[in-house]
């Protein structure tokens, strides 16, 4: 049971949460939603204890029961004893350091069988014995199979995973955990649809709590039974799924906008009336005052009305025009270690085309857009740039972003010049006010997206490569996103298992992984899309 008291949370000058007091019952399906930068990320991490120096908190937290996080971003090299997945996952139940305690009990029975070797290792397996040790196989095997994880990928350096892979991994470990609690931070982050599909099954069956922050509709629907919605500061409570609370909230902002109307009107009416008796006999005079006063009550009282959610919009410039043809792929291939992810991938890209690269988790689509933008070297082939061409890169884990720079700072020596222009330009990007001053480390993953999109859109970037450019987005921004690609004059290659942002997109080619084909866009490739 998680128990919230008057708790407010402030950042520089601006009000992230008015104080309020919630709980969450045993056994309740939470989802907290609100747009990128409203706070909600914030608000998870003062949940689970983080007291970051540049928050000013206040109020209490209580939580009852054991507590299993699943944050946005993964832990490097994970949480075991091992930087293998396998040993990440046993970790949520301490078996991994447990099993190894029982490996060097055993030598040390073996090599002297006293009764205080035979004392330890019996304790010790006793205890693997009742954390569920000898069914972990059977359990992890099950877990990996749902959510379509090649086991064999568990004993693999858990760094060298693709992001859906490192995903998969760290969704076991909540699950594997069984905690009372399962706080989740975007679970459905490079999920393909069946293992989303087995996600919410999973979930339904699971008798613990759960608070969720997710921007996957169909997740919100399927899996909670109760909405906290964080907008403007404000946190309000609405009983069902996401679609009842989205039309709960519909009815009230109606409700009070009626109100505020009639309210307004009265106000008008008696404000003109108690303007026709000033100046008149000393009797409508004192009447007027009265008037007055009643006109402030009904000011005071004027109900709060909630206000709509603006429409997002954002913009490129108009890109320098590039050579005929923009880059030439030319035989890539790159391995890590004895493992080959991309052994001969070749293509043309012309000017103001929208290639998009299909392909399951794993298969290289993020080194192939890696060694597209030059950060990481491939092993064999060569890539070529056209005439006047400059690449613009959205890394997946925006590792592009410097964390010691301020937001404002990383527009320093951009197109956009002066102060007052770039917080423009950030402002157009949803990050506004204080929040130009923050460092990329204390923003959401939504926000730091939002602020790699503007320093692309303070370049004269005019081939971009994106690289799951709407993890971490709320559904109007990634509807904003596709619009703003669709309507640029530039060449695109991207990497995305949305499917609402590639059919806006309008690819014009694909490169299909791990076949290496290139191939003219064809409508039956947008079922691969959401096949990771």
């Amino acid at each position: 049971m998680l128990i919230v008291r008057d708790l407010g949370i402030e950042i520089g000058a601006r009000q992230l949460l008015a104080p309020v007091s919630f709980s969450v019952g045993d056994g309740e399906k939470v989802g907290l939603v609100g747009r990128n930068g409203a706070g909600k990320s914030t608000l998870l991490a003062v949940l689970l204890g983080a007291r970051a120096d540049h928050l000013r908190i206040s109020g209490t937290v209580q939580i009852q029961g054991s507590l299993a996080h699943l944050p946005q971003e993964p832990v490097p090299r994970g949480l075991g004893v091992e930087a293998i997945g396998l040993s990440h996952v046993l970790s949520a139940r301490g078996l991994d350091a447990l099993d190894a305690q029982m490996q060097q009990a055993r030598h040390d029975l073996a090599a002297s069988a006293t009764e205080e070797t035979i004392e330890r290792f019996t304790t010790l397996e006793a205890e693997f014995r009742e954390r569920g040790g000898y069914e972990a196989e059977s359990e992890v095997s099950r877990l990996a199979a749902g959510l379509g994880l090649a086991e064999d990928l568990l004993l693999e350096d858990i760094d060298s995973l693709s992001g859906g892979q490192r995903r998969r991994v760290d969704l076991m470990r909540v699950l594997y955990e069984r905690p009372d609690i399962m706080v989740l931070d975007e679970p459905t982050n490079h999920l393909d649809r069946a293992a989303k599909g087995w996600l919410f099954d999973e979930l339904d069956r699971f008798e613990g709590t759960v608070l969720v922050i997710s921007h996957d509709l169909p997740l919100l629907d399927k899996a909670i039974d109760r909405v906290l919605s964080l907008r403007e500061g404000q946190l309000r409570e609405y009983r069902g799924n996401y679609s009842k609370f989205l039309a709960q909230e519909a009815a009230q902002i109606e409700s009070e906008e009626k109100l505020a109307r009639a309210q307004d009107a009265q106000i008008h009416r008696l404000k003109t009336l108690a303007d026709s008796m000033r100046g008149q006999t000393e009797k409508r005079a004192r009447l007027a005052k009265v008037l007055d006063r009643k006109v402030e009550r009904l000011r005071d009282d004027r109900v709060e009305v909630t206000k709509r959610e603006r429409t997002v919009r954002f913009a490129l410039p108009v890109p320098p025009r590039s050579g005929d043809v923009a880059m030439t792929v030319e035989h890539v291939g790159v391995a890590y270690g004895a493992h080959r992810v991309l052994r001969d991938v070749g293509f043309i890209s012309r000017r103001e085309d929208r290639i998009v690269i299909v392909g399951r988790n794993g298969a290289g689509k993020t080194s192939l857009l890696r060694c597209l933008a030059g950060v990481q070297l491939a092993q064999a082939g060569a890539v070529h740039f056209g005439a006047n061409v400059v690449v613009g890169y959205f890394a997946q884990e925006h590792e592009q972003l410097d964390f010691d720079k301020s937001v404002l700072s990383h527009l320093d020596g951009a197109t956009v010049k002066g102060d007052l222009e770039r917080r423009k330009l950030l402002g157009a990007f949803g990050l506004k006010g204080s929040a130009v001053h923050q460092l990329p480390g204390t923003l959401s993953g939504g926000e730091r997206a939002k602020l790699a999109l503007a320093i692309l859109a303070a370049s004269n970037a005019n081939l971009l490569l994106l690289d799951e450019p709407t993890n971490n987005l709320d559904p109007a921004s990634v509807e904003a996103l596709g619009t703003m690609m669709r309507s640029w004059r530039g060449t695109i290659v991207a990497v995305s298992h949305e499917r609402g942002f590639v059919e806006a997109l309008e690819p014009t080619h694909a490169v299909l992984l791990p076949e290496e084909f290139f191939d003219l866009w064809r409508e039956d490739y947008m079922d691969l899309i959401e096949r990771r």
